[in-house]
């Protein structure tokens, strides 16, 4: 069994080596720990199936929970679609990058499995760095919170390494995450959109953007 590589993208050397082997390890399909503005992720190539179900499996997830879709540019949001809402365009230029998810259905020529999406994804563009140097090399990614089911997500790549061990190529390590709240996320696939989870980004500054947006079910 090949050794688990953890380093430390705070050290300079480390940092781009680190990211040039998360990029490598991406493209041979292997699932790699990355930081994010929330909580580190775990991720795989978007367009690769079996790497998908390899981060479901390291999770302890089945295909009813597929994973978010992580993507380096907000032009890359574009290729996803079929048609994008104005109202979803407005809040991606007001936070993204950013701590926020938007769900849209997808574009029906996409070659990829995620899991029984039901024709839609969800979709960030995290404000890091490092994952963003690695998003804009390895295009879309599924990422998850990196931990397994059930457990603490993690806030530093050493927690996600004691969690998920050898399920994983490669961890990049940036340090505890100074805001780890979960994304907001957002339906944008009904006509009013609907705030499916309030996380780092409030209703109210949702509502500076678009105003109808609907609180959550049950608040």
């Amino acid at each position: 069994m090949a050794p688990v590589r953890l380093f430390d993208c705070r050290n300079v050397t480390d940092r781009d080596r680190g990211i040039a082997t998360a990029i490598e390890a991406v493209a041979s399909g292997d699932l790699v720990v990355l930081p994010t503005d929330t909580v580190y992720g775990v991720g795989a190539d978007a367009f690769k199936a079996w790497s998908v179900t390899a981060l479901l499996n390291a999770k302890g997830r089945g295909r009813h929970m597929p994973p978010p879709v992580l993507v380096g540019s907000r032009h890359t949001l574009d290729g996803l679609v079929t048609r994008l809402p104005q109202q979803a365009r407005d809040l991606v230029e007001a936070f993204w990058p950013g701590a926020l998810t938007i769900v849209v259905e997808q574009a029906p020529s996409l070659q990829w499995d995620l899991g029984d999406t039901g024709g839609t994804v969800a979709v960030r563009m995290p404000l890091h760095p490092v994952a963003l140097e690695v998003l804009r090399a390895t295009g879309p990614m599924a990422v998850s919170s990196a931990n397994l089911t059930g457990e603490p997500a993690a806030v530093t790549a050493e927690q996600a390494r004691e969690q998920l061990g050898y399920k994983v190529s490669v961890y990049l390590e940036a340090g505890p995450c100074p805001d780890p709240v979960p994304s907001t996320i957002i339906d944008m696939t009904q006509e009013i959109p609907i705030i499916l989870r309030e996380g780092a980004i409030t209703i109210d500054q949702i509502r500076t953007v678009i105003p109808n947006v609907l609180p959550p079910v049950g608040n």
